[in-house]
């Protein structure tokens, strides 16, 4: 069983910055994938970014040059930086990941990214 704990989010004015986090704890697991999605009010979840074990990472089209995604080994967290925040950046961002081997996706709780001036 994989337990993801989201930290971050709040509330920025339009060209801030914010950081969100998400450790990733339980026993007998590997990575393959952990990221990040989010959801605005009347959308769909959609994805921001990907940290693929390897190191490649993959972002969507509405945050390249804007977010970085990272990965801390050694913890098992992955780091979201997003800076340059736009007023449409604003949603619930849910980390997750997935697992190696037989397909196991697990979810964080979401936290609230508010950019409002």
């Amino acid at each position: 069983q994989v337990q993801l704990v989201e930290s971050g989010g709040g509330l920025v004015q339009p060209g801030g910055s914010l950081s969100l986090s998400c450790a990733a704890s339980g026993s007998g697991f590997g990575i393959a994938v952990m990221g990040w999605y989010r959801q605005a009010p009347g959308n769909e979840r959609e994805l921001v970014a990907a940290w693929v074990v390897g190191g490649t990472t993959t972002y969507a089209d509405a945050v390249k040059g804007r977010f970085t995604i990272a990965k801390d080994s050694a913890k098992n967290t992955v780091f979201l930086e997003m800076n340059s925040l736009k007023p449409e950046d604003t949603a619930v961002y849910y980390c997750y990941l997935d697992v190696l081997g037989p397909y196991a996706r697990s979810w964080g709780q979401g936290t609230q990214v508010t950019v409002s001036s």
